[in-house]
């Protein structure tokens, strides 16, 4: 009996070392193996760090604008003349403009009819809309033509293309000298620097008493768009 005893006990002595072997082996790894916490933490700090510098990236793109000028371009209508939408181009100007005038007088026609075109050579596009102003030199004064029509919206004049408008004015059919034409002046729309062509059309103008057809201009864009 004495000797069961004994077994006994070393049995218990026993598993009693053996379980705190155990849990000290298991406090010596989790305090040596930092692998869990350090591996929350960075993942934790990397994470933070690149959601950071992802939105800065982003914003910085968003920055920059689809033209790098954080305005938008505008758009073009696809005629020679562009868009609509005046955006943020200046106006035209005289210094800026190629000022041509032809004779487009047809056959058949009731009235004389000069083109004139304003051609964009300023090397930017540039805004342009309602009505230029007309004066026709003569030997007996200068005749300002009366605007007729309605002007269009103000649009983007590209740069190297042409808009036209006309201008009317009545035919010499009576055979005498008339009214002698010695000069066009052109004043581009809000500008007040003129510009002197040489007359293309018909060189007189019938001697009236007011009741004849007046000398007309038609609104930009009035004779169609150049090239």
């Amino acid at each position: 009996m004495r000797a069961h005893r004994i077994t006994f006990a070393a049995l218990v002595v026993a598993a009693g070392l053996s379980l705190t072997a155990c849990q000290n082996d298991d406090d010596a790894t989790g305090a040596s193996d930092p692998s869990s916490a350090s591996s929350a933490s960075a993942a934790s700090s990397s994470g933070g760090g690149s959601g950071s510098g992802g939105s800065e990236q982003d914003s910085g793109k968003d920055t920059a604008g689809s033209d790098g000028k954080g305005t938008a371009a505008p758009a073009d209508s696809g005629s020679s003349s562009g868009s609509g939408d005046s955006g943020t181009a200046p106006k035209c100007t005289t210094d800026g403009l190629k000022i041509t005038a032809q004779d487009g007088f047809i056959e058949g026609d009731p009235d004389g009819s000069v083109v004139v075109g304003l051609t964009n050579g300023s090397g930017a596009d540039c805004v342009i809309s309602g009505f230029a102003g007309v004066d026709l030199k003569t030997n007996a004064g200068t005749i300002s033509a009366t605007r007729k029509g309605e002007p269009g919206d103000p649009y983007i004049l590209k740069n190297g293309k042409e808009v036209d408008f006309y201008v009317s004015y009545p035919l010499n059919e009576s055979g005498g000298s008339g009214v002698r034409i010695t000069g066009l002046v052109v004043t581009p729309p809000n500008e007040t620097k003129s510009v002197t062509l040489d007359w293309p059309g018909n060189s007189s103008l019938p001697v009236t008493d007011g009741s004849g057809s007046p000398v007309l201009v038609g609104p930009i864009g009035s004779a169609g768009q150049g090239g």
